[in-house]
């Protein structure tokens, strides 16, 4: 289905509801926001209740970034709504609702073989593909990009309508009328969107949508004290918990299910003591799958313990161990062929040997979400209804009917909220487990992974190793400079597996030999420098790779920014002002640097001044966002700690300031989880980090202070949500040198100093 602004059309929807329907919409094609008794329904985005309640569709999975919040704000906010009104519904699984941007960004991972020809958002072939394909995946900070016009374009199509109901009950112009607090007015007549829902329900709309003047902005962008105006739609229910997760779904005569898998990789069970378990109180039966084993139980203690009695073993094709992949990536960054995946210039022609060139090395990181993976499933009568936090809606519920070879329009998914997520629910194997166990058990069952369980299956982010070189002159000036990556290609990987449900590998041999862009995504400095090649020498590894947050940039900032500030001490540059100097062709970036060097008390990073910087801009020239960070490292008793971090952040138009602010810090503290920790490594294919302790994540103590300035801006809204997670590394990394002259050029930065 295409949603355009023409030809709309009004029709019955089931609830005794009104429906705003599109012309182009199929016949067969479902109401996505079905309106309940009383209710009246505004295309397939607003509801609003005869007691003047508005409801909004919310299309992406809430993990806590606020998109619950932030989307109903626009409506609202065009609206002329009372935000003390507005409820939220997560919205099904349905083409009205394609995420453009994202679909455009992952062309090469969706069609490869024509993506030059769907990397545009507002491409035909794309918007049909999306549309089709039911294509909402939350993923890569595209909330806004995609949804910000749609809801806009709705709520002011509902203004206009409301407006001409009161318009004909007045005998006045509808242009004359006016909306705002919840109440349509004219003159001294006003009356509540509620009382006027079912006439405007009826209505012709105009066409284009009456947009008010300008763009959504935070009323209080710019005024750090004052409180939100429009705050967080989800914070009273977590707060209090009545905050509905995927692991609190309950159904009548539901049972529990834990499960094991096989160590990584194409493990397959091989056998188990099912007696060991036989007549245990409370266990229901036991589940048994190509690569896992299941026990279900009246509770998930007692399917854990059952398990543990049948002490499942699994064979392993190929084991995953850490050692060998240390091994792979060196021989390829040392003597792999690279592929251009980047260049500025003429590349390295003009490089001849280098006079610099340094090592760095990433190891495998884990998301360390709050929530493991749970799903709950009900199957009857060849029905699947699937209740699940997932970033890739559609896919999952695709997978499962594949699973239980039956249509996908026979699967009901309902939508849950994730406690976290950092691109781990991207990833569906749970859903496909549940659906087979539910089918098996013939009743609603849920399925909870251990921690251990979800550090053993998971898709980590991917080891790297990286040579940076460059032609530097006698005063530091940088003229050529080169990159080379060696890393499995993930994205491609992950492509396979989201799109084609592939297999781990058949997903690595899939993507083995290509390189893949996306793994070097950030590598490209923002710098002035005149002739820059960024190469990717894609490995073969045995252990499966995916997405987390801060993407690619997580690593490849740390590569770069520490490597421009090791030639600054070699050549006597200040690390600011040799920054600036480069910088000529990126005001926004010098801004941010300026700011922060100003918010950090930046001293010149003078030795054993214990401060480091990192700056960065993430996405492209015209709408990246762009952030620096100064990190303050002071000494403990127990080795360095970081003290503050001081960041300046250009995100472009801020829409909501309060969850843009907190997004920024909570990727800064992401991030510092991936600096200092967040790693695992693996043996036998099993990894060494069994608890979310074993991260070392940083815990409320080791949170440093952390101040932002949230630069006002005119231009495109850039997402908050990863530009943090880039800088934090590069900067501790810095600021770690400057404190000890000790530079450390791992990722995490484990020293027997520190």
């Amino acid at each position: 289905m295409s949603l355009t602004r023409r030809g709309l059309l009004v029709g019955a929807a089931a609830g005794g509801g009104l429906l705003v329907a599109w012309s182009l919409m199929p016949r067969s094609y479902d109401i996505p926001l079905e309106p309940g008794a009383g209710e009246t329904a505004f295309g397939a985005w607003v509801k609003i209740a005869e007691d003047g309640v508005i409801t909004i569709a919310v299309p992406q999975l809430e993990m806590g970034q606020g998109v619950t919040t932030i989307l109903p704000q626009l409506v609202a906010m065009e609206m002329g709504a009372d935000w003390r009104q507005i409820a939220v519904e997560p919205a099904p699984v349905s083409g009205a609702y394609p995420n453009l941007p994202l679909a455009a960004k992952w062309a090469p991972l969706w069609r490869p073989l024509i993506a030059p020809l769907s990397d545009d958002e507002d491409d035909m072939l794309l918007k049909r593909w999306a549309e089709r394909h039911r294509f909402s995946v939350t993923a890569d900070g595209t909330s806004l990009a995609a949804y910000e016009r749609p809801c806009r374009e709705a709520a002011a199509t509902a203004r206009a309508l409301l407006c001409m109901a009161a318009a004909k009950r007045w005998d006045v112009p509808w242009g004359e009328c006016r909306a705002a607090e919840g109440f349509i007015t004219h003159e001294d007549k006003r009356l509540r969107f509620g009382a006027l829902a079912a006439e405007a329900g009826k209505l012709t709309p105009p066409d284009p949508p009456p947009l008010l003047p300008g763009n959504p902005q935070d009323p209080g962008s710019g005024l750090s004290n004052d409180e939100p105006a429009f705050p967080r739609i989800d914070l009273p229910s977590k707060v209090d918990g009545s905050y509905l997760f995927a692991g609190d779904v309950r159904l009548p005569d539901m049972v529990y299910a834990a499960i094991r898998h096989g160590p990584l990789d194409q493990a397959a069970l091989s056998s188990f003591e099912a007696e060991k378990a036989a007549g245990m109180k409370g266990l229901v039966g036991v589940v048994r799958g190509k690569r896992w084993l299941a026990a279900v139980a009246h509770s998930w203690w007692t399917a854990e313990k059952a398990l543990a009695a049948m002490a499942p073993r699994f064979t392993v094709t190929e084991p995953v161990d850490s050692a060998a992949m240390i091994d792979q990536l060196d021989d390829a960054v040392r003597r792999g062929s690279p592929q251009r995946v980047a260049e500025r210039g003429q590349g390295d022609d003009r490089m001849g040997t280098p006079n610099l060139a340094l090592r760095y090395d990433v190891a495998p990181a884990m998301h360390g979400t709050v929530e493991t993976a749970a799903a709950t499933a009900r199957y009857a009568d060849g029905r699947l209804e699937l209740w699940i936090a997932t970033q890739a809606e559609e896919r999952a519920r695709r997978a499962a009917a594949e699973a239980l070879d039956i249509s996908p329009a026979d699967v009901v998914l309902y939508p849950m909220p994730a406690g976290g997520s950092f691109d781990r629910r991207l990833d569906f194997d749970h859903a496909i487990e549940v659906a087979l166990i539910a089918r098996e058990t013939g009743r609603p069952v849920q399925l909870l992974w251990s921690r251990w369980q979800d550090h053993l299956t998971l898709h980590p982010r991917p080891p790297v190793a990286a040579v940076l070189s460059a032609a530097v002159r006698d005063d530091g000036r940088i003229d050529s400079f080169r990159a080379r990556l060696a890393a499995p290609s993930t994205d491609r990987e992950f492509g396979a597996r989201l799109f084609e449900n592939a297999t781990n590998w058949a997903a690595k041999d899939y993507a083995a030999d290509e390189a893949d862009p996306m793994v070097a995504a950030g590598m490209m400095p923002p710098y002035g420098i005149p002739d820059v090649a960024v190469d990717h020498v894609p490995v073969r590894i045995a252990l499966p790779t995916g997405r987390i947050r801060g993407k690619a940039d997580g690593y490849t900032v740390f590569f770069r920014e520490s490597f421009i500030d090791e030639v600054a001490r070699r050549y006597n540059r200040e690390p600011l002002s040799y920054r600036m100097e480069m910088l000529g062709r990126d005001v926004r970036l010098a801004e941010c640097l300026q700011r922060a060097a100003r918010l950090g008390e930046w001293d010149g990073g003078k030795d054993r001044s214990g401060r480091g910087l990192a700056c960065h801009c993430m996405g492209d020239d015209i709408t990246g966002g762009r952030i620096a960070l100064i990190a303050r490292m002071r000494g403990s008793g127990t080795g360095m700690v970081v003290e503050t971090m001081s960041a300046a952040v250009d995100i472009g138009r801020v829409v909501n300031r309060d969850i843009a602010l907190q997004q920024i810090e909570g990727g800064l503290i992401f991030g510092l989880g991936l600096a200092l920790g967040s790693a695992t490594s693996y043996q036998n294919g099993l990894p060494s980090a069994a608890r979310l302790s074993a991260l070392n994540l940083p815990k409320l103590g080791d949170t440093p202070e952390i101040r932002i300035d949230l630069i006002e801006s005119d231009a495109e809204p850039f997402d908050p949500g990863e530009i943090g997670v880039t800088v934090v590394a590069p900067a501790i990394a810095n600021a770690i040198h400057s404190a000890s002259g000790l530079r450390i050029r791992r990722i995490p930065l484990i020293s027997e100093n520190l």
